[in-house]
């Protein structure tokens, strides 16, 4: 039995590699698999959930470098995911305090439509392949579709550098929350797509679109999460020593997925249960996702915790 055949999660967007420069060995960029779909797969694989990643790579080296790591840590590559005419990049630069600025040279043009399987039981998308196109229209149409049958989680995860203006960037995030179940956004992606809106404002806006849960993560300040039953608390971060900020959101919003799986709240029948989901229970999922955010934070690049790093 392959792993679409069974109930699974389903990420859908970029991978691509990752040319790290670091402030202190500029002349010594290297490549490391990354992109934030692809990462939060890379997270779930190696938390022991079972993961396919529907992306956009070539059968160059550098795929052959998403695919062994992804493999590696339990990841699925969908068949109709290695199209692409070269696999894509993105030039991360790292300033003193490990935070990171992209340069992207991007391909994102998955055949579609991007197959939703029955049997993907939640849905994760966001970042630049929820805004480029062509892709951008067939991730919308896959979730969609796949909404029908699955909960549904999304990141704008915004990169001011490659998705243009903020304005038309900000309709298309908002056609993917409106369809969301669980919206995952940072205070700094809030700041640039709406020109410094405040962020209680922007979470009620988003919350009456559809959503049942908005986490703003707000860096070494912690997280506020905001609910559609009314519910509204913080969450203060662990005392870690950062490298970088490589990933870190992608393992938060993989920790929260693996701990959505572990309580079964998975499937179209859940989202009822989500939005009435309690406080106690939503810490549960906030800590899980915070506890894998401060391990990647604590190492170099996008590299998520292993199952036992958390137990």
């Amino acid at each position: 039995m392959t792993l679409l055949s069974r109930p699974h999660v389903l990420a859908i967007g970029e991978a691509l590699i990752d040319v790290v420069i670091t402030h202190d060995q500029p002349d010594f960029p290297h490549e490391i698999p990354g992109g934030s779909p692809a990462n939060v797969a890379l997270a779930l694989g190696r938390l022991g959930r079972p993961v396919a990643l529907a992306t956009w790579i070539g059968t160059d080296e550098r795929g052959r470098l998403i695919e062994f790591q992804l493999a590696d840590s339990g990841v699925t590559i969908t068949e109709a995911s290695r199209g692409a005419s070269h696999t894509s990049t993105a030039q991360a630069r790292l300033d003193a305090a490990g935070a990171a600025s992209y340069t992207f040279d991007l391909e994102w043009a998955p055949t579609p439509p991007i197959d939703v399987p029955d049997t993907a039981q939640i849905l994760m998308a966001g970042s630049i392949s929820a805004i480029i196109e062509p892709g951008a229209s067939a991730v919308l149409d896959a979730i969609k579709r796949g909404r029908d049958h699955a909960l549904v989680c999304f990141d704008p995860n915004a990169r001011p550098s490659i998705m243009g203006d903020p304005d038309r960037a900000l309709a298309s995030v908002e056609r993917f929350v409106a369809l969301s179940d669980i919206v995952k956004v940072s205070n700094e992606d809030i700041e640039w797509l709406t020109g410094g809106a405040d962020i209680d404002q922007v979470t009620r806006r988003w919350l009456s679109l559809g959503p049942s849960i908005i986490v703003v993560t707000r860096g070494n300040h912690g997280c506020l999460v905001v609910t559609s039953s009314g519910l509204r608390f913080t969450k203060t971060p662990a005392d870690v020593v950062v490298v970088d900020t490589v990933g870190a959101g992608d393992s938060f919003m993989g920790g929260m997925i693996d701990a959505l799986w572990g309580m079964g709240l998975r499937g179209a029948h859940s989202r009822e249960k989500l939005r009435t989901l309690s406080e106690d229970r939503l810490r549960v999922i906030i800590n899980r996702a915070s506890a894998a955010s401060d391990v990647t934070v604590s190492r170099k690049g996008a590299n998520p915790p292993w199952a036992h790093e958390l137990s």
